[in-house]
């Protein structure tokens, strides 16, 4: 019996320390990098929630969601160009929706903060939280629904 024991005690630490080694990931260096002070005088406190500590606004509190205007949708934070405006569609959900994002300006992540894994997206220049990614979007484009919080972008119009 005590050789079980110590075989079971002796499985379950090697089985936490391998776990801890994988949860362990190196940090993302981004091109645009500035310390919380520095990005807190940059954005408002809204998009600061949103962008830096990966928060959601509201449901249909952004003027973005019902913007219909020709151009293009730039991070709030260091304004790369993220989602153009022939992309957005009306989900329904009360956030700006888009079927896909401008090519290597997005960057797709993993989120288990609500304890399963949902696909983040997140500026690739910046690393700025922006929403989440669902397989829910219109069939006829890409069936993607890119989930943006307003708070995390801004919007450019075309000249």
């Amino acid at each position: 019996m005590k050789k079980l024991a110590s075989i079971v005690v002796l499985m379950l630490m090697i089985s936490c320390s391998g776990n801890a080694q994988n949860s362990s990931k190196e940090k993302k260096s981004y091109k645009v990098e500035k310390t919380a002070t520095e990005w807190k005088k940059l954005l408002s406190p809204a998009q600061y929630y949103v962008l830096r500590e990966a928060g959601t606004e509201r449901a249909y509190s952004s003027d973005l969601n019902d913007n219909h205007k020709k151009g293009v949708f730039v991070c709030a934070a260091c304004k790369t160009a993220l989602y153009k405006s022939e992309n957005k569609f009306d989900s329904g959900s009360g956030w700006p929706s888009f079927d896909r994002a401008e090519k290597g300006n997005v960057e797709l992540d993993v989120d288990y903060k609500i304890g399963y894994a949902r696909t983040e997206l997140k500026c690739n220049t910046c690393g700025g939280h922006l929403g989440h990614s669902f397989d829910d979007g219109p069939r006829e484009t890409t069936g993607k629904r890119h989930c943006i919080n307003g708070a995390a972008l801004e919007f450019v119009p075309e000249k």
